[in-house]
């Protein structure tokens, strides 16, 4: 178990190691933690927030995308019409069975108050809407079709409606949320003790957790601090593009830790939450749970390796849906690569195109050996060249450029081009052939993309892409995972195999169970971490305990 490896080097606990008391403890401080803690001080709650790193986890790595609808304050001043008998309707489709009908009900319905709760604590928004279907819209636009809502199979359901609300700031905006809420935390009087990560959970003789055991670097001398905090930095960012770094700083950080690193107790009265991420950073645990994922790009921190599901794990959680990972494998932007068609190895189309990137990239991995292509005539490559001026952030820029010019071929026929890439030159051209007969007899597309969005492939030198999910440095594949402890969906309480509330416990974000981890849309797992983070705080501040009247008052940190 990777906590055994994380507590090998934290000194032993005697008399002297440092007693802390508060009334909840936070575990992790990305957005799941951060908004816990929040609104676990909203109820006059003490809390001390704990975070292995600089704060941020995950969250402020990310592109900042909350999934919201309903009508929010900024789908009304972009003048978008959304209800929650649409939203309902299209989340059904992605959200599946993950939490109950009447907890996706409440996400929707309390959706516009979420956006309004983040502007509260000083999260900015803008109303800027996008144009055009991409991944990630570039500095000019923050609201968007994050999802799959303009594909055939949704719009059959509900009309498409922009839900992607971007938080506003340059690039991949997860720093301009976590700040703010980092702020507002602090503000309201959370204590966060950075650098400092729980190893193990304390109970009592009834079972109920009172407290965590953790290893601290607040007691080494400020230059040691300065040295660590500036390796947590270089870790998440650009360790997360580049591996190897990411190694290099883990194990200058181990080393301090060993030698500066004591132990502390962190007693809450009331509660402890886990928001300590996912594991995709755990390489055995993904190996040993979802092994077809093993060639992604690990999209977090370092910490995203499990140790808070493990901690729950020790007191009795149980761990769900531990196989389901996320492969983001976008086609855009350029937008004009939605009228692409995407193929595997025998030349077969995968999905409707127009779907989401999470969704074609399960679809690679689990049904088409993880190999796929895109393929596109002169035309749509002429446009979509076009298109990487206007519509890209430097990085996506970069990417595709990079994939048209080194992971591409080309021929001046479908079998020119197909026995270039080394797939199936006949299966290939029958695809190709299907697809052009459907819009030219104005049938449905083979894979029921919309007609509006097919694009007849006629004209050569014909281009085939290849997005297949590999290890590659010029087109990596990010991964995150979705399972994680299983929770009471009414108060974020961990459940042990019975089903029973384990006491004094809670967990939120990708440690838990929750509204994305059946399927993926941009902006659905930080919108989780919000509105679990919420539930879980608010629950544990609730909570009373025969501790308050026995324990000391907290003593600084």
């Amino acid at each position: 178990m990777c906590r055994e490896r994380f507590s090998s080097v934290v000194k032993p606990i005697d008399e002297s190691t440092p007693v802390v008391t508060t009334d909840v403890v936070v575990i992790g401080f990305g957005a799941a933690g951060a908004c816990a803690a929040i609104t676990a001080r909203e109820q006059g709650a003490d809390v001390i927030a704990l975070d292995r790193a600089n704060g941020g986890g995950a969250t402020a790595l990310s592109g900042g995308i909350i999934y919201a609808g309903a009508g929010t304050s900024v789908q009304a001043a972009a003048g978008v019409e959304d209800t929650v008998e649409q939203m309902m309707a299209y989340l059904r489709l992605e959200v599946g069975d993950a939490v109950s009908e009447e907890t996706l009900e409440k996400f929707v319905r309390t959706s516009p108050e979420m956006i309004q709760w983040l502007s509260d604590q000083g999260v900015p928004f803008d109303s800027s809407l996008c144009p055009y279907k991409t991944s990630f819209p570039n500095n000019s636009y923050y609201l968007y079709f994050s999802g799959s809502e303009n594909s055939g199979a949704y719009r059959r359901r509900t009309p498409p409606v922009q839900r992607g609300h971007r938080v506003k700031g340059k690039g991949t905006s997860g720093k301009q949320l976590y700040k703010p809420l980092a702020k507002s935390a602090q503000n309201k009087g959370v204590q966060l003790l950075p650098h400092t990560m729980a190893t193990e959970l304390i109970q009592d003789e009834s079972g109920r957790v009172t407290g965590v055991v953790a290893r601290t670097m607040q007691y080494a001398p400020a230059r040691i601090r300065r040295l660590y905090t500036a390796a947590c930095a270089v870790s998440a960012k650009p360790g997360i593009y580049y591996p190897p770094l990411r190694k290099q700083m883990e194990r200058y950080r181990a080393s301090l830790e060993e030698r500066y690193a004591r132990p502390i107790r962190v007693m809450a009265r009331r509660g402890v939450v886990i928001g300590a991420g996912g594991f995709i950073a755990n390489t055995d645990w993904v190996n040993e749970f979802a092994p077809q994922y093993a060639n992604g790009l690990p999209l977090g921190t370092s910490g995203d390796d499990g140790s808070g599901i493990a901690l729950g794990q020790s007191v009795g959680a149980i761990a769900e849906r531990m196989d389901n990972v996320s492969a983001w494998r976008f086609i855009t932007p350029p937008s004009a690569f939605i009228g692409s068609i995407v193929v595997d190895a025998k030349g077969r189309r995968i999905i409707d195109e127009s779907r989401y990137g999470a969704a074609l990239g399960q679809a690679i991995v689990r049904n088409h050996d993880a190999k796929a292509w895109i393929l596109a005539d002169a035309d749509l490559m002429s446009e979509a060249r076009r298109n990487l001026i206007k519509q890209t952030l430097w990085f996506q820029r970069a990417q595709v450029s990079a994939l048209m010019t080194l992971d591409s071929v080309r021929g001046k026929s479908l079998r020119d081009v197909a026995e270039a890439a080394g797939i199936d030159a006949e299966g290939l051209i029958a695809t190709v052939e299907a697809h052009n007969d459907a819009i030219d007899s104005g049938t449905e597309d083979p894979v029921g993309k919309p007609a509006e969005l097919t694009r007849r492939a006629v004209r050569a030198p014909f281009t085939l892409l290849n997005i297949s999910v590999r290890p590659s440095v010029i087109n990596p594949t990010p991964m995150l995972t979705l399972g994680g402890v299983r929770v009471d969906e009414n108060s974020s309480a961990v459940l042990d195999e019975s089903g029973d509330p384990i006491p004094g416990l809670y967990a939120a974000g990708r440690t838990a169970i929750g509204v994305c981890s059946d399927s993926y849309v941009s902006g659905l797992s930080i919108a989780d971490c919000v509105f679990s983070g919420r539930r879980a705080g608010r629950h544990a501040a609730q909570q009373a305990s025969d501790l308050a009247d026995s324990w000391p008052d907290r003593e600084s940190a």
